[in-house]
């Protein structure tokens, strides 16, 4: 009696394998750079109450700080004078990292915060006493009970040229770019609007009033708080990044498609 010899497998793998391996790898490497991106994003809300002293925050700053700006804060070639800057600007620059500067180039990066809250409220206080600026604005101001249809309006006007009008951020000139809003706590949203940090203009109260920087600033807020109408928002960059995700997915499917049709008719 003749045996039944066993049907070898012909080790063809299914046409959508590749297809599934490129779809797991893009989801799990857009999962790793979110994670990092948020992990370095600053979230902190509002300032906080330092029981250091001012004496303390020159400590702190002539051990930190003064190389770059001066121990009168006169600064040097490598640094600006900090003459009227205030504590509002140093709690910008320190509690998103950009200060201490890591090196030099087109604009400060956000990075992870290098000094603690009391450190940086101290710092902050003693720079106010020696040459006051910009401080800390009213609890209300910060709320986010403004209008936000206002607000959105007003963003659209002054802002979304530079930071999209999603608040996702965008190029500028010479490797400058404008950082998305996504993230930014609602204080260093006011002071950023205060101060003018790096490539931002100057929005005083003859430009933006206080009232008109809380809708702002609750339009951000709800931006923040709310998902895309639309479903995924693509980073909200627009053209770009839908085109990219047509032509990987939409073009990429078509192949997949087309390589299952020949493989079947074969």
């Amino acid at each position: 009696m003749a045996r039944d010899t066993p049907r070898r497998s012909s080790g063809r793998r299914s046409p959508w394998a590749a297809a599934a391996l490129i779809g797991i790898g893009l989801l799990i490497t857009g999962g790793v750079y979110a994670g990092a991106s948020a992990a370095m994003a600053s979230t902190e809300p509002t300032a906080v109450a330092s029981t250091l002293t001012v004496e303390d925050g020159q400590k702190l700053f002539q051990a930190n700080c003064a190389t770059c700006h001066g121990l009168d804060l006169q600064g040097s070639e490598e640094g600006p004078a900090l003459y009227g800057v205030g504590e509002l600007s140093v709690h910008f620059q320190m509690s998103t990292g950009r200060m201490p500067l890591q090196m030099q180039g087109p604009q400060a990066p956000q990075k992870p915060v290098q000094f603690t809250d009391e450190q940086i409220a101290a710092i902050g206080a003693y720079i106010q006493d020696a040459a006051p600026g910009p401080s800390f604005p009213d609890a209300e101001v910060l709320d986010g009970q403004g209008d936000e249809s206002h607000g959105g309006e007003l963003f659209r006007i002054n802002c979304a040229m530079c930071h999209n009008v999603a608040g996702a951020g965008g190029a500028l000139t010479e490797g400058k770019y404008a950082p998305a809003l996504h993230t930014t706590s609602e204080l260093n949203m006011y002071a950023a609007m205060v101060t003018g940090p790096q490539n931002m203009p100057v929005f005083n109260d003859m430009t933006l009033t206080t009232e008109e920087k809380r809708d702002v600033i609750t339009y951000l807020l709800y931006l923040q708080d709310n998902e895309s109408a639309g479903g995924f928002s693509l980073g909200s960059l627009g053209p770009v990044s839908e085109g990219l995700f047509i032509w990987i997915f939409g073009i990429g499917s078509l192949i997949a498609i087309t390589v299952w049709i020949t493989a079947k008719s074969n």
